[in-house]
C-alpha cells in the first residue's frame, strides 16, 4: 500500500461528525471546518463545525445522563477505561500517523504520545476503585464524622492542539473514573485525534451521553454559553494563560469548579558542577520534545558563567544535527510548527533577541518551501530585556544567559509570572535541594529533561494554573466531598 493511500485511509477511518448523546451527527446548518496538514499547508479533510446550539445539545445530553452514570459501579467504569487503553495500544500506529498528519510532530514522537495518552486510561482505571471517604469520632466524642466523595457533575473539557490525545485522556480518564459526564471541545487545528478517541471509547462500552464531543472553529462562541449554563459544574482547560483568565472570569458566574493548566516559561538551570554532556541531552529533550511546542518546554537556559560557552557550543552542535522535515519522513526529528501564525511569533521573538545583541550560534530563521518549518535555534548572550526570555516561545529556540551565583540563578528562574516547571542540573545534592525548595514552580526535573508521568500530579503555581492532572490528585479534581454529622446520643 502506498504512503499516500495509507495516510488517506487513516484519515478516512475517523468519524468527522459531532458526537452527542451517543450519536454521530452533522452540525446544525451543516457547517464544516477544514483540517490542515502543517507540513504541507494543504487540507487533510473537513469535520463538522459545531454551533452554540450544538454545544447546548451536548450539555443537555451530559446533564440527562449524569445521575445514571454516577450510579455505575466504580469497577465497571474502570473496566471501560482499561478496554480503551488496550484498544489505543492496538491501534498505536494508525493513531500516531493521524496525529502526525494533523499536528506535525515526527512519527516517533506521535507513537510516544499515544502510549502516554493510553497510560492515563490505565492509571485512572485503577483510581476508579480507590475513591475513598472516611469515618471518625468527633473531637468532643459526642458524634461521628462521615465523609464521602461524589462526582462533581457535568464537566466541560477544553483540550489543546499540541498534545491532542494525551491532553484528552488526562481529562477524560479521571472524569470517567469519578463518574462525571462530559462535553469535550478539542482545538480546531487537531480535532481528528479526539474524534478517534471518542470512537474508541464508544467501542469500549462507554454509554451514550457520558462523553460528548463538539468540534468547532469558534471556541469562544461555543464555550461561553456552556460555561454560563447552570447545568455545568466543572471546567477543565489546557491552553494559554491569556485564554485561561477569560475562562476563569466566565466560570465565576456559576461558581464552577475549575482546573487550569496554563502557560509556562520553564527555566533550565545548569550549575558548574553538572555533568555537561548529560545536561545537553536533557536540554534537547526539554527543549525539542514536540518541536518545542509544549508548556513544559525549557524556555530559558540559565547556565553558570564558567560553562556557559561550552554548553552553548555543545547544544548548538546537537541542535544543528537534527533533521527537519515532514513528520512521516524517515529520521526526521523536527516537524513543522502548527501554523503560520505560530511560526511568525517564533521568528519575531528571535529577531527581537538578535536586534538587542544576542548571537545565533545555530539556526535563527525559517525554512523555505511548503509547510511551517523553523530551524532549530540556539541563541547565546541573550540580554535581559529580550522578549524571548519573558514570553512562552512554543518553538525550537533555546536562549542562553549566564549567572554567577546560586542565588542569582534562583532569582532569574523565579523572575516570571509563570510557575509550571523548572529543570535543574547539578551533582551537588544539598545544592539541588536548596534550589528546588527556592523555585516557584509546581514541578521540577532534577537531572532529567522530562517530568510528564500519568501517575504524578501535573500542574503549576502562579499564573501557570490551578489544580493538578494525573496522579491520585487528578481524580480529586472531579469529586466533591460530602460531610455527614452523625448524632450518637
Amino acid at each position: 500500500m502506498s504512503t499516500v493511500t495509507r495516510e488517506q485511509t487513516v484519515v478516512d477511518s475517523v468519524e468527522k461528525r459531532l458526537y452527542i448523546g451517543g450519536e454521530w451527527r452533522d452540525a446544525r446548518g451543516g457547517g464544516t471546518l477544514e483540517v490542515e496538514d502543517p507540513a504541507t499547508a494543504e487540507p487533510l479533510c473537513e469535520v463538522a463545525d459545531g454551533t452554540p446550539e450544538d454545544a447546548l445539545d451536548a450539555l443537555a445530553a451530559a446533564h440527562e445522563t449524569q445521575r445514571e452514570w454516577a450510579a455505575v459501579p466504580p469497577i465497571e467504569r474502570g473496566e471501560i477505561l482499561r478496554r480503551a487503553f488496550e484498544k489505543i495500544m492496538q491501534r498505536q500506529e494508525e493513531l500516531a500517523l493521524l496525529m502526525t498528519l494533523e499536528m506535525g510532530k515526527p512519527l516517533a514522537e506521535s507513537r510516544a504520545e499515544i502510549a502516554y495518552a493510553a497510560e492515563f486510561f490505565r492509571w485512572f482505571s485503577g483510581e476508579a476503585t480507590r475513591i475513598e471517604g472516611y469515618y471518625k469520632v468527633a473531637g468532643n466524642g459526642a458524634g461521628r464524622v462521615l465523609t464521602m466523595k461524589q462526582p462533581v457533575g457535568p464537566s466541560i473539557l477544553i483540550t489543546p492542539w499540541n498534545f491532542p490525545m494525551a491532553m484528552g485522556t488526562r481529562k477524560i480518564g479521571p472524569a470517567v473514573a469519578a463518574g462525571c459526564t462530559m462535553v469535550v471541545k478539542p482545538a480546531k487545528q487537531t480535532p481528528l485525534s479526539m474524534l478517534a478517541l471518542a470512537q474508541i471509547l464508544e467501542e469500549s462500552g462507554l454509554p451514550g451521553g457520558v462523553l460528548n464531543v463538539i468540534t468547532s472553529s469558534s471556541s469562544g462562541a461555543v464555550m461561553e454559553p456552556l460555561i454560563k449554563d447552570p447545568r455545568a459544574r466543572k471546567l477543565s482547560f489546557t491552553g494559554s494563560t491569556e485564554v485561561g483568565r477569560v475562562l476563569i472570569a466566565q466560570a465565576a458566574d456559576q461558581v464552577l469548579k475549575v482546573s487550569m493548566e496554563l502557560g509556562g516559561n520553564a527555566p533550565f538551570l545548569i550549575f558548574e558542577d553538572a555533568d555537561l554532556d548529560a545536561a545537553v541531552e536533557g536540554a534537547l529533550l526539554a527543549k525539542m520534545r514536540n518541536i518545542g511546542e509544549a508548556c513544559t518546554s525549557a524556555n530559558r537556559f540559565h547556565v553558570a558563567g564558567a560553562v556557559a560557552d561550552e554548553f552553548a557550543e555543545k547544544l548548538a552542535r546537537r541542535m544543528g544535527e537534527l533533521k527537519v522535515g515532514r513528520g512521516t519522513e524517515e529520521d526526521v526529528k523536527v516537524g513543522p510548527l502548527i501554523d503560520d501564525s505560530q511560526r511568525s511569533k517564533v521568528d519575531e521573538l528571535v529577531r527581537d533577541a538578535l536586534s538587542k545583541g544576542a548571537t545565533a550560534v545555530v539556526g535563527g530563521e525559517r525554512l523555505d518551501g511548503a509547510g511551517y518549518f523553523y530551524k532549530p535555534t540556539v541563541l547565546a548572550g541573550v540580554p535581559d530585556d529580550a522578549r524571548v526570555l519573558r514570553e512562552e516561545i512554543f518553538g525550537p529556540v533555546a536562549p542562553i544567559t549566564a549567572f554567577e551565583s546560586e542565588e542569582e540563578a534562583v532569582a532569574r528562574a523565579n523572575d516570571t509570572e509563570y510557575g509550571l516547571v523548572a529543570y535543574v542540573y547539578t551533582r551537588d545534592f544539598k545544592r539541588a535541594m536548596r534550589v528546588i525548595e527556592g523555585l516557584e514552580t509546581g514541578m521540577v526535573g532534577l537531572n532529567q529533561g522530562m517530568v510528564s508521568n500519568a501517575g504524578a500530579p501535573f500542574g503549576g503555581v502562579k499564573q501557570s494554573g490551578i489544580g493538578r492532572e494525573g496522579g491520585h490528585e487528578g481524580v480529586e479534581e472531579f469529586l466533591e466531598t460530602k460531610y455527614v454529622a452523625v448524632n450518637m446520643d
